[in-house]
Order: structure tokens, then C-alpha cells, then sequence
């Protein structure tokens, strides 16, 4: 979803997506503090900040790449 998408959406949608993304990153291994800052860019690919874990990369490093 693009951040034009999200700006389209009522408030409570974008909460929902907003948590939904949030949700896949904890789950995925980004620490709760780190992940609030991910998940509120959604210009951010979702499946690259994971993909970017699952490949071996520390949180660290995939926080660089993806900011």
C-alpha cells in the first residue's frame, strides 16, 4: 500500500493497517520499539523489511537499508 493509499483512508483503516503492519514485523523478529518507527512509513515495503531478516541481516542493518 502507498502512502497515497493510506492518506485515502478514514482514520480507522488506516489504524488498521497501521497495527496489521506492525503486527508482520514483531512477528517477523523487529524489536517493538524499532517496528513502530517501520510500520508508520508505509512507503516502506513490508516484504523487503522482512525479506531483509529472513536473509541474514540485523535489525541494525536492515533499519539502515530501509531508512
Amino acid at each position: 500500500m502507498t502512502t497515497a493509499q493510506v492518506e485515502q483512508l478514514g482514520s480507522i483503516e488506516a489504524d488498521a493497517v497501521l497495527r496489521w503492519r506492525f503486527d508482520e514485523l514483531v512477528r517477523a523478529g523487529y524489536e517493538p520499539s524499532e517496528t513502530t518507527v517501520l510500520a508508520s512509513h508505509v512507503g516502506i515495503d513490508l516484504h523487503q523489511a522482512i525479506e531483509l531478516l529472513r536473509r541474514g541481516c540485523t535489525q541494525a542493518t536492515a533499519l539502515l537499508i530501509l531508512l
